[in-house]
């Protein structure tokens, strides 16, 4: 392996989220910004949105056999 080509790893690099929190982490960068976090993330939060997908496919499965059906009878 080459010496002297890794970047210097920080133990207490500051990461900043957009809601304010801010955490010391490890990274090879001074300072870290970040959009999100576990702070104000909708599934740590418990602020999830739960879509129903069983009723898409439902729906989805309906058109096609619709459309199927239409065919045969051509």
């Amino acid at each position: 392996m080459k010496t002297d080509i890794h970047p210097d790893f920080h133990t207490d690099t500051k990461a900043k989220c957009s809601c304010g929190a801010e955490f010391v982490v490890g990274s090879t960068k001074d300072a870290i910004s970040v959009e999100i976090c576990s702070q104000c993330h909708p599934f740590y939060t418990g602020k999830e949105k739960v879509l129903d997908t069983a009723g898409r496919v439902d729906k989805f499965k309906q058109r096609m056999a619709k459309a199927t059906a239409k065919k045969g009878a051509k």
